[in-house]
Parts: structure tokens; C-alpha cells; sequence
């Protein structure tokens, strides 16, 4: 191979995998803005969770009145389960292609004599923070939004917060 193939070659190489990483960061984004919910007992209790599996909304329908507290408490655990797996399912499913990339790209060193294997000092980027707001809130309808330091954090309501 001459020495402008080679060259050629890398930097078809460092183009793939800047594409990847460009890939992985925009998938990381649409999985983190990833909601799911779930409906039990009759559409009585109703709970989203966001793309952690975490609930951010838990709503009761019609007739929650009929059931008694310990109904309540396996319908709200029930559905948060359901959301969380679909939720699981639908990250699994937006993620797959990166997988199925990365097994394809043939490492550096296989394809430049000489060249050290970088696999192992190459990360894949960290994933924004999963947002815990509820699915309507303006901070979900605003789109993506880069973590904001503690400090800057806005307070998190109470208990006694209309949101409830």
C-alpha cells in the first residue's frame, strides 16, 4: 500500500468514526428526552417515567375512589414498571444501530502497521442528564437543554406545590 493510500485511508477512518461519535451524541440526546407511560386498573392510575425509568407524573382516573390504599400503591408500583420497560425497550431500540456500527469499523491498528490500538482510551461521550419534569412541562416542551451546575439548579418544588 503506498504511503498516499495509507493516509487516504486514515482519514476515511477518522471521518467514520467522527460520524459515530456525532451519532452516538445525537442519539444520546433523543434517548434522553424518551418518555413512557402506563396505564392499570381501569385507567385509574396512570404513571410516566422518563428515559431512566424514573416517574415523573403519576396521575389517578375516574374511580380511584373505589379502590382502597393498598390497590392504590401495587396499581401506582404496576404501572411504573410497565412504563419503565417500555421506556428500557425504546432506549434498547434507538441505541441498537450504534452497536451494530461499532462491531463493523475495523479498529486503526488493524489497518495502519505501527499504529497503537486507541479502543480502549476512546470513550463514548457521557449522556445529558434525564430531565424528572413532567411530560407537558415547559421544560420538556422546550427541547433539549444543557445541564445546568447545582448552583444554578432551580429549586424543586414541595409537597404542598400546586404540581401536586
Amino acid at each position: 500500500m503506498s504511503n498516499e493510500q495509507a493516509k487516504d485511508d486514515l482519514a476515511a477512518i477518522l471521518d467514520g468514526f467522527a460520524d459515530q461519535m456525532r451519532t452516538i451524541t445525537r442519539l444520546q440526546r433523543e434517548r434522553a428526552a424518551l418518555t413512557a407511560s402506563a396505564t392499570v386498573r381501569g385507567r385509574r392510575v396512570t404513571v410516566t417515567v422518563n428515559a431512566d425509568g424514573t416517574v415523573i407524573e403519576t396521575r389517578f382516573g375516574s374511580g380511584i375512589e373505589d379502590l382502597d390504599y393498598p390497590e392504590i400503591a401495587k396499581a401506582m408500583t404496576e404501572a411504573a414498571q410497565q412504563a419503565s420497560a417500555e421506556v428500557a425497550r425504546l432506549g434498547r431500540e434507538l441505541m441498537a444501530p450504534v452497536s451494530q456500527n461499532r462491531n463493523r469499523l475495523p479498529k486503526l491498528a488493524d489497518l495502519v502497521p505501527g499504529m497503537p490500538d486507541l479502543s480502549k482510551e476512546l470513550t463514548i461521550p457521557e449522556p445529558p442528564v434525564v430531565s424528572t419534569a413532567p411530560p407537558k412541562s415547559p421544560e420538556r416542551l422546550g427541547g433539549f437543554q444543557e445541564s445546568i451546575p447545582d448552583a444554578e439548579q432551580p429549586r424543586r418544588g414541595g409537597a404542598t406545590d400546586s404540581g401536586w
